[in-house]
């Protein structure tokens, strides 16, 4: 402890307006010349402690208000002030925390001061110069008052404004911790004035510190300064400072050897830097007392005590001093404290910026010995100072404590009061405690209190930023050996006193936040970061175990505690409580993942410890509860668990087990989820088959079949397509997490799909028949509305048929455009369920097939061509039938029935129908004649068994079937494999559709085709024939109701066919003119006029072109049958035309071709009027009159140069794969017109033409016979070649087809009814 200098009295100040001459020159002769004088020793810059910049700031602000009664002065004030304008400015706040160097701050100022100054009127010439190192000094001793309200200020920095303030000791007053007064005299110019040294304790301000610390009376303490004042003087001090540079270099252990350190280079660093501290104390001591330069007699220093240190304050038994804080310190000191060399050579040596000078003058002065020989150090420094922080801070609590201190005031988390602060920074300074040691002892003693709740936890993280504040200045490397070891065992009792208090706060889990456990983590992430854990031997791996553990267990408490709570809520639904739970740990899991994004200390991952033990309790819960879930979900039509809480269960249950993979990579859980979930998902799929004939009767009730937007359709087919989509959609929402269950639940969903297409259509035909064939009246039967229709027609005045025409409703059009609508809607089905891609899973990803329990299954494709050679039942020769077929099987029950052909011995249905078989069938082929009251009667049966067997070639099969009567029915038989899968289902739908829409537009047909007939019949040929012989046409009336649009019609098109050079020209009688051909058929362009503007208003744009084809292929059909009979080995009765009407009947031909052209308006193009048939039928004027010799020699030739052709090989009959979608049926109907354009051949023509011929019987059948027999030995090359392909070796993924076994003798007849 040092005393104050006595407070001399205060000479006068002069005034300003004395001349500055002679002070100017004795400030200029004795002090700096300038700013950059003060930083001329070339040391490095030292940094100061970050809080120093807000004290400061908070000092110049009481010094510019007038609150500090130190510094009165208005210039001084002024000066302050400004310099506090700029420590506000934001610039300067970033350089200062980028560069804390004392230097720059103590420049910065000068800078201010000096631009302040050097403005100030009342200062004349270089008087501000003078002035200025008087500001400077009092900043820099505001500086040091800042540092007594901080703790652990590091010792070079004081020693380095100390030094700083003896600089600037002439300008201006200021005092030092050193206890001696530094006061000018009124000259100002001289600092080698008389001092006295007052021994008041008043004028000792630590000394009163320390008594009141110790609590000790004021007597005691001022008896204990006046019996210690012979020997604790300035030399005594001085040869202190100087021992200790004499144990540096002379290797002794205090302070600090190379033995201390773990290199040479932290040896050296801490030598360097303690040499220069010791060297700027002494160099401040000599300059404040230039009387300590001078030699003084060892005999003039106290005598030694009686066992104790000579004139040591330590020593056993201090004169007249009670017990003390030191009683029970001893040691050993040397008599001798002064030199035979004269201190004043020391004194002279020391420059006032020449530090290093020190230790060389010691090396002379051999009185200084080596050891521990103090006078104002005690004998163990650091126990000393480490109690007098316990001291302190105790003191401070209870100052704290006391009711002086409001609630409400602000106490410092450093603890210790400014007065105890300059008390430790004094006693670590003179006792050489190095900043590595404060900083630990200070966070030693924090801990200890905390430990005992003497202090709060937020001055543990004040203790440690010391801690990193030091370090940041010194490595640790550089740090003493002990020191080091030290800190390393404080780190450990601070990881485990804080680990434990994590480890008991992780029983708030789930509901824990960062901020309960924020103070303990930052704490444990700085001591863990410091590396040192592994010093004090911390297995910091098993305490992490523990934490970890803990995680777990809590994790388990809350889940079963949780699940009690949830399952012990009243309620039959036992999916509730599961899916509750899983909604908790997910909200659980999200909310900590974004509490604690990071593992905690960089192994403590709460999230994924806490999923790892509450996701296998939920599975093992679930697994549990399999058979009551699955039991109380199909308890009745509302069950106790609905469905829909099983689903919501899987898609919860499969997030769990994708939060469980992504959190814990390296667990395991076995958990089969399709399993689990797949037989909800059946039977639901079961719920949704049930439904769809709900869905196809709602959507079809509701329907008004009006057209709704451009393409037609109405609102049942949206209606019943949105009730499709929908559980396409909730399947594919669940992402099931097994691709190939994936793919076979939507095969079932595919197949629930077909049957809904087809029932729909099934009933939008109905429907559409009875618009077609409206009902008379309500009592006829109304299985056979349309016989009386069609009996009406037979109904004629005067004894001659009349056809009338048919008018077609919008409805029926709307209904058509339904079934292309769904063409186009289910196209997109397919898309959107993927099913190419879900077809890749099925054959890649499926298990190993089992041994075949059921049945193959086969689907047979029969259609119904047409009948020839029926017999009239009634006698009449002019009898005709009213035909329909039906299929039944063995037990009699109606497999398929077409529609009825009205008026015909030769009906042509062209309808086809899909059988499924599982072993050989047994059908019956009926030929009904319509009746119009009671039961129809039959015609004719044949039998046909469906075996598998017999056409296992896949191939179609035309088959003439003798009816039990008379005549004969043609079937076209083919097979395919009934497989269960995507595809095959879609393409069922696809034909079901193709089916329906053929159906119904060739009922269009067939409402247009009898007045077709009619109005382009022979009749009508042979009257205009005759009544162009007898006159009767009035062709001014029959050119006036020409249709306008055929005025402009011209020539230009016709397609010429050249006639043989053979044959003779044909020499044509008086021919008619184009009106009258025209006006003949006038009724039936008005029928088109009235009918196809509705069909064209009506139906859209895809089904138009689809009906007016097939009403230009009827027409050609019709017009070919005007001029030759069809294709038989009997000889026809059919007359050939006159040249005349042949050409009439072209004419014809021409007109219509036009009339659907319309110049390019029409609803044709005239590429598909002039398409194959129409050419075939042009062809017939080239043969019509060719002489039979002639025919029959062309029609050789052609029959061989087919035989020398390439036989074409037969392909397989039309699959339902190949109809699959819109993509594939478009490609098949390609290749099939590609394939007619390549078997274009006139023989067929020329035979229909040799039936009008007599005596050609022979020939016809005889070349008949040759066609068979060629397609016979196709179908022997089409079975060959599928026969040498089976033998290959094939892929195991594909499906093997057996070879075509023996036609099996057919199974005997059933039993007649």
């Amino acid at each position: 402890m040092q005393p104050k200098p006595a407070e001399a009295a205060a000479p006068a100040e002069p005034e300003r307006e004395k001349d500055y001459s002679s002070r100017i020159h004795g400030a200029f002769s004795s002090s700096i010349f300038s700013i950059g004088d003060l930083f001329r020793d070339g040391q490095k810059g030292v940094r100061f402690p970050k809080d120093l910049i807000k004290v400061l700031e908070q000092k110049l602000q009481d010094i510019a208000m007038g609150k500090d009664a130190a510094y009165h002065d208005q210039l001084i004030r002024r000066t302050m002030a400004v310099f506090y304008g700029q420590v506000k400015d934001e610039t300067f706040r970033r350089q200062m925390k980028e560069n804390r160097k004392i230097e720059e701050l103590i420049l910065m100022f000068a800078t201010n001061a000096t631009n302040v100054l050097k403005k100030e009127p009342t200062l004349q010439g270089d008087g501000w110069k003078v002035e200025l190192n008087n500001h400077i000094a009092q900043f820099v001793r505001l500086l040091r008052d800042c540092l007594r309200h901080i703790s652990h200020v590091s010792p070079e920095l004081t020693s380095r404004l100390e030094m700083y303030t003896a600089k600037l000791a002439p300008a201006q007053p200021t005092y030092s911790d050193s206890g001696y007064d530094s006061a000018s005299t009124s000259q100002r110019d001289s600092i080698g004035s008389t001092k006295r040294i007052s021994m008041q304790i008043n004028d000792m301000p630590l000394v009163l510190t320390a008594a009141r610390l110790f609590k000790l009376p004021a007597h005691v303490v001022q008896k204990e300064i006046e019996d210690m004042a012979a020997y604790c003087t300035e030399k005594a001090a001085l040869n202190d400072l100087k021992t200790c540079l004499k144990n540096i270099n002379a290797g002794a252990p205090f302070p600090f050897r190379r033995e201390d350190f773990d290199s040479d280079a932290a040896w050296q660093y801490w030598r360097t830097l303690e040499t220069a501290h010791l060297s700027q104390l002494m160099v401040v001591m000599v300059q404040f007392n230039p009387e300590l330069a001078k030699s003084t007699p060892s005999e003039a220093l106290p005598p030694t005590q009686a066992n104790g240190r000579p004139g040591s304050v330590y020593s056993n038994n201090p004169p007249s001093r009670p017990d003390s804080y030191y009683a029970s310190a001893s040691a050993q000191r040397h008599l001798s404290v002064s030199s035979r060399h004269s201190v004043l050579s020391l004194g002279n040596a020391l420059g006032p910026s020449d530090p290093d000078a020190v230790p060389n003058a010691l090396e002379g002065d051999e009185e200084i010995e080596v050891g521990f020989n103090f006078t104002f150090i005690p004998p163990n420094p650091r126990k000393y100072y480490k109690r007098l922080i316990e001291y302190c801070i105790a003191a401070d609590l209870e100052a704290m404590l006391s009711p002086a201190v409001g609630d409400d005031d602000e106490v410092s988390l450093g603890i210790l009061s400014p007065p105890h602060i300059e008390l430790i920074n004094e006693c670590a300074l003179r006792w050489r405690i190095p900043q590595s040691y404060r900083v630990a002892c200070f966070l030693d003693i924090v801990r200890q209190f905390y430990e005992r709740n003497e202090v709060p936890l937020e001055c543990v993280p004040e203790a440690l930023a010391n801690i990193t504040r030091v370090t940041n200045e010194i490595d640790l490397d550089k740090w003493p050996v002990q020191d080091v070891d030290y800190l390393a065992q404080i780190y450990g009792g601070l990881f485990s006193t804080f680990l434990s208090h994590l480890y008991h706060s992780l029983d708030g889990l789930p509901q824990i936040k960062p901020s309960d456990i924020a103070p303990y983590l930052s704490i444990l992430d700085t001591v863990r970061e410091s590396g040192l854990l592994e010093r004090y031997d911390v297995d910091v791996a098993a305490r992490m175990s523990d934490i970890q553990n803990q995680v777990r267990d809590v994790s388990a408490r809350y889940y079963g505690q949780k699940m009690r709570e949830l399952q012990a809520a009243p309620g039959v639904n036992r999916a509730l409580p599961l899916l509750l739970m899983t909604d908790e740990i997910e909200k659980n899991a999200k909310l900590l993942d974004k509490r604690f994004p990071e593992p905690i200390l960089g192994h403590l991952d709460i999230v994924s410890l806490m999923l790892e033990v509450q996701i296998p309790h939920f599975l093992m819960d679930l697994d549990d509860s399999k058979k009551r879930l699955f039991e109380d979900s199909m308890n009745g039509p509302t069950p106790d668990v609905p469905i829909q809480d099983i689903f919501t269960l899987y898609r919860r249950t499969k997030t769990l087990l994708g939060m469980y993979k992504a959190f814990c990579p390296n667990g395991e859980i076995q958990f089969d989820l399709g399993g689990f979930f797949e037989p909800y998902v059946r039977q639901w799929l079961i719920n949704t088959d049930n439904k769809t004939t709900q869905w196809v009767q709602a959507a079809i009730a509701a329907d008004k079949f009006q057209a709704e937007g451009e393409e037609g359709h109405s609102s049942s087919i949206i209606d019943l397509f949105d009730s499709l989509r929908s559980p396409i959609q909730f399947l594919q929402d669940l992402e099931w997490i097994d691709e190939y269950q994936e793919a076979r639940f939507f095969t079932s969903l595919s197949k629930t799909i077909s049957k809904a297409i087809n029932q729909y259509c099934a009933t939008i035909e109905e429907l559409f028949m009875s618009e077609m064939f409206p009902r008379p009246t309500d009592y006829i039967q109304p299985q056979k509305p349309s016989a009386w229709l069609e009996k009406a027609k037979q109904l004629t005045e005067r004894g001659e048929k009349k056809v009338e025409a048919f008018t077609f409703q919008p409805e029926s059009c709307v209904k058509l455009n339904n079934i292309e609508a769904a063409r186009r809607l289910l196209d997109n089905m397919y898309a959107q369920m993927e099913a190419d891609k879900k077809m890749e899973v099925l054959e890649n990803s499926a298990p190993p097939v089992p041994e075949k329990v059921e049945r193959d299954r086969f689907l047979f494709t029969v259609k119904i061509a047409l009948a020839e050679g029926l017999v009239p039942l009634e006698s009449s020769p002019s009898a005709k039938l009213d035909t329909f077929v039906t299929l039944s099987d063995e037990q009699g029950n109606r497999l398929a029935k077409t529609r009825t052909i009205y008026e015909s011995l030769n009906p042509r249905w062209d309808e086809s129908f899909d059988l499924s078989v599982d072993k050989p069938l047994w059908i019956m082929i009926s030929v009904r004649d319509r009746a119009l009251v009671g039961k129809h009667d039959t015609v004719g049966r044949a039998y046909l068994c469906l075996d598998p067997k017999r056409f296992g070639d896949f191939l179609t099969h035309d088959l003439w079937m003798d009816l039990d009567t008379q005549g004969r029915i043609l079937l076209r038989v083919s097979m395919e494999g009934e497989k269960d899968d995507l595809q095959f289902y879609f393409g069922r739908a696809f034909r079901s559709l193709k089916r329906a829409e053929n159906d119904m537009v060739r009922v269009f047909i067939d409402k247009m085709s009898p007045f077709i007939r009619q109005c382009l019949s022979r009749t009508v040929l042979k009257t205009l024939i005759k009544s162009t012989q007898s006159g009767s046409i009035d062709y001014n009336k029959a050119l006036g109701n020409v249709t306008a649009l055929f005025g402009s019609l011209g020539t230009k098109d016709d397609v010429q066919i050249p006639l043989p050079h053979a044959e003779k020209p044909r020499i044509k009688p008086e021919s008619l003119t184009d009106v009258e051909i025209e006006q003949a058929i006038l009724p039936l362009f008005d029928f088109f006029d009235a009918n196809l503007s509705t069909l064209n208003t009506y139906l859209s744009e895809a089904t138009k072109d689809m009906v007016m084809s097939r009403v230009w292929k009827e027409i050609l059909n019709i017009i070919e049958g005007l001029l030759i009979p069809p294709l038989s080995d009997i000889q026809s009765e059919m007359k050939p035309l006159t040249d005349k009407e042949v050409d009439i009947v072209f004419k014809w031909l021409k007109f219509l071709r036009d009339y659907f052209y319309a110049g390019g308006e029409g609803p044709i193009s005239l590429e598909a009027l002039q398409n194959q048939k129409y050419r075939d039928v042009l062809s017939i004027r080239l043969y019509y009159d060719w002489h039979t010799d002639a025919l029959m020699e062309e029609c050789v030739r052609m029959m061989q140069h087919s035989l020398r052709a390439a036989t074409p090989v037969k392909k397989r009959a039309k699959s339902v794969y190949q109809q699959r979608n819109l993509g594939t049926i478009k490609r098949s109907k390609k290749e099939k017109q590609q394939e007619k354009e390549k078997e274009v051949s006139n023989g067929e023509t020329i035979l229909r033409i040799l039936r009008m011929r007599p005596g050609t019987s022979d020939f016809i059948a005889q070349q008949l016979q040759a066609m068979n027999s060629l397609q016979a030995e196709r179908d022997a090359q089409t079975k060959e070649a599928e026969k040498r392909k089976l033998q290959r070796p094939r892929q195991q993924q594909q499906q093997q087809i057996p070879p075509v076994p023996s036609i099996p003798p057919v199974p005997a007849l059933p039993p007649k009814s």
